[in-house]
């Protein structure tokens, strides 16, 4: 009779541990919480089963292809780890918050995402810009991605390799009704 007493004060003592590290995860974001608004994106895709019209492009060459996505996680991964919410770049991020965009910018040159801007309407996000700039000694890219729900993502990646030819990629893909 004890141990069953025993475990049952243990697992209650477990699940409140958890519920506690859920609530300070949520409330310790300093900047806009990218990760959480393309999780929420992502299921809402996944559940609507929606197609899109995309439109791949390198150095100007285009193909067109409509297609149903079955791995939204993948798909807008990229949009996912431009999160800046990291502890070690508390602070590093000059934050413009006006009537409908909040602007994130920093000219850290360890931090490779420059730029997040998130337009509201109607206290709904209907705009996420983000720029990301990497750059070493042999390698340097810009990329700039747009997100517009219920409308299209566009990925534009710029890439430079030392001794070689710049190479520019986009992807266009709307969200068909």
């Amino acid at each position: 009779m004890i141990k069953p007493l025993y475990i049952l004060v243990f697992a209650l003592a477990l699940l409140s541990c958890n519920q506690r590290e859920e609530a300070k995860a949520n409330t310790d974001l300093t900047y806009f919480d990218l990760k959480g608004y393309f999780g929420k994106e992502i299921l809402r895709l996944k559940k609507a089963k929606t197609k899109v019209n995309k439109t791949v492009s390198i150095n100007g060459i285009e193909e067109n292809k409509t297609s149903l996505i079955n791995d939204w996680d993948k798909e807008l991964a990229i949009f996912v780890n431009a999160d800046i919410n990291k502890n070690s770049w508390k602070g590093s991020f000059e934050v413009n918050k006006k009537v409908d965009v909040d602007t994130y910018t920093t000219n850290n040159k360890k931090i490779p995402i420059k730029k997040i801007s998130v337009t509201h309407r109607f206290s709904q996000v209907s705009k996420v810009e983000i720029i990301i700039n990497n750059k070493n000694i042999l390698f340097q890219s810009r990329d700039t991605l747009i997100y517009v729900p219920d409308q299209l993502y566009q990925i534009k990646k710029q890439q430079k390799i030392r001794f070689l030819d710049t190479k520019n990629y986009s992807i266009i893909a709307r969200f068909n009704p």
